[in-house]
């Protein structure tokens, strides 16, 4: 056995800040490889031996780093939201007008749902954790939707967007943005961030031609269905 400095025996034990640091690493292998295949497969559809054997590794091995596949997509999800809530945070930090800074929350969020944890947000939905964790999922996608908010109305209040309702507008803007994780495929022919810019192009700028002589359209607050009898 090798010898430590002064003559003791080396320990074959890493040191405990170590080993912490290779569980955690291990521990997130499990749920990446857990948000691919819940992805690929949906979460009913995906046991334990499943993601046990995409990391090579024995069922029994894996309640080392989780106790069952419900705590899995719990800690899926709440990655995936904790992602959307910190980039959003970091692009409104950075500064600059409610419009750059709506614009750089869309861009993340975007960019979040194309990607594993995001993905698994959006394909699986908190409505599969246990009821004891929906209540924090939750509070934190209120969290993200608030954010939107109040950007939209700080866009609105400097002129920057059209007068709209805030609650209504964030949910479009969220809502068009969420779906790009239930049909992005990443071998499509486009990349992420071309994925993000296609989709949000036509959220901030509308799909109507614009001309000078163009007539104004004429808005109801009844759908077209309201007056049929």
């Amino acid at each position: 056995m090798p010898l430590a400095p002064g003559g003791a025996a080396a320990s074959p034990w890493a040191p405990v800040a170590d080993r912490e640091q290779q569980r955690e690493a291990k521990r997130q292998a499990v749920l990446q490889a857990a948000a691919q295949l819940f992805n690929e497969r949906g979460f009913h559809a995906t046991s334990l031996d499943d993601i046990a054997a995409r990391l090579n590794v024995s069922k029994p091995t894996l309640y080392y780093y989780v106790k069952s596949k419900d705590e899995i997509l719990l800690q899926c999800v709440r990655q995936g939201l904790q992602m959307m809530r910190e980039g959003i945070e970091a692009s409104r930090a950075a500064g600059g007008q409610a419009l750059d800074q709506l614009l750089a929350c869309m861009h993340v969020y975007a960019r979040i749902v194309m990607q594993d944890f995001g993905m698994c947000l959006i394909r699986v939905g908190d409505e599969q954790v246990p009821p004891e964790s929906r209540k924090e999922l939750r509070r934190l996608k209120s969290e993200i939707d608030q954010a939107f908010r109040r950007l939209v109305a700080a866009g609105v209040a400097e002129g920057s967007l059209q007068p709209c309702d805030p609650k209504m507008t964030a949910f479009v803007i969220a809502g068009a943005l969420s779906w790009i994780g239930r049909w992005y495929r990443p071998d499509g022919p486009c990349t992420p961030d071309e994925v993000a810019q296609q989709c949000i192009d036509p959220l901030l700028q509308g799909v109507l031609r614009r001309t000078a002589a163009q007539p104004a359209i004429k808005r109801t607050r009844r759908g077209p269905l309201a007056s049929r009898r």
